[in-house]
């Protein structure tokens, strides 16, 4: 299934895109793709649904904004340097464990809303991301069982302010969490939609022009380990995301190096989970 959400913001319904590209609303099923959705095995109520009501649900207007597909987001982890050629990039050592971060769930936005360029930044960039949505709560799995916790993927703008991230001390997470850089969509796609997200290509490009074209079988920590390996540290339960890292390309690794300025605009995608599209604002045009 295609999960997605549609409205204006704060007020988004649920739906699901079905076999014939129709989008439908899905509100006599669930009120939202909520954390205690996932948690109450409300996939399999909604695929049932789905099965029986394909004809007859009521059929949404697909020019209507999208919102994340899940909402109330416990937690963003996110694999930093998962790719070889952007640790590279980055003058950075691959590492030997994941490096791991969090990305604040107020950052969370549609798949197409506008990327507001923070305020006093300088160095916005752009990071093409697989995400990966929990399932069910996890705690010290094996990489055997780690995907019984998968739920399922979407596409992930992990914007990045690299002066905030680098320059400032402390924690990557002062670079990633700035609001708007966190879109996600346009929907997320069960487990069973994608034949192997360990070979996925994903791309994005700035202006038109192609900046980022790798395969998610670049990475150095597939997803079985990074679920079972970040379930070591912490509780992951239903709704959580999974951020897995991006390939090289992102504007800091450029000599010299690019970044966002207002009216830039960003594409991107990823194999079976479709494609977003941010326009870039100013901070003083919100």
């Amino acid at each position: 299934m295609k999960l997605i959400r549609f409205g204006k913001p704060g007020l988004e319904k649920p739906g699901v895109i079905d076999a014939n590209n129709k989008w439908l609303d899905a509100s006599e099923v669930t009120s939202d793709y909520t954390p205690q959705f996932f948690a109450n095995d409300g996939l399999k109520t909604l695929n049932d649904w789905l099965s029986r009501k394909s004809g007859s649900a009521p059929e949404v207007n697909s020019s209507q904004r999208l919102g994340p597909p899940t909402a109330q987001t416990g937690k963003i982890v996110c694999i930093g340097l998962n790719y070889a050629d952007h640790a590279k990039e980055g003058g950075m050592d691959i590492p030997k464990e994941p490096i791991l971060f969090f990305k604040a769930t107020s950052s969370i936005v549609g798949p197409n809303d506008d990327m507001i360029i923070p305020k006093n930044s300088k160095k916005s960039d752009w990071e093409v991301e697989l995400a990966v949505v929990i399932g069910k709560k996890a705690s010290y799995v094996s990489e055997k069982n780690a995907m019984d916790y998968v739920a399922g993927y979407c596409v992930h703008n992990d914007y990045s302010e690299r002066e905030f991230q680098l320059e400032r001390g402390g924690q990557w997470v002062k670079g990633k969490s700035c609001d708007t850089f966190a879109p996600l969509g346009p929907f997320m796609a069960t487990k069973d939609e994608i034949k192997d997200p360990n070979d996925l290509r994903l791309w994005l490009k700035v202006n038109g022009e192609m900046k980022q074209d790798g395969n998610t079988s670049d990475f150095i920590f597939d997803i079985p380990f990074v679920v079972s390996y970040i379930s070591q540290f912490m509780t992951l339960h239903p709704g959580d995301i999974i951020s897995t890292g991006t390939p090289a390309g992102v504007g800091l690794g450029f000599n010299p190096p690019q970044f966002l300025k207002p009216g830039d605009v960003v594409e991107l995608g990823i194999d079976g989970l479709g494609s977003s599209k941010q326009q870039v604002r100013g901070f003083d045009t919100v």
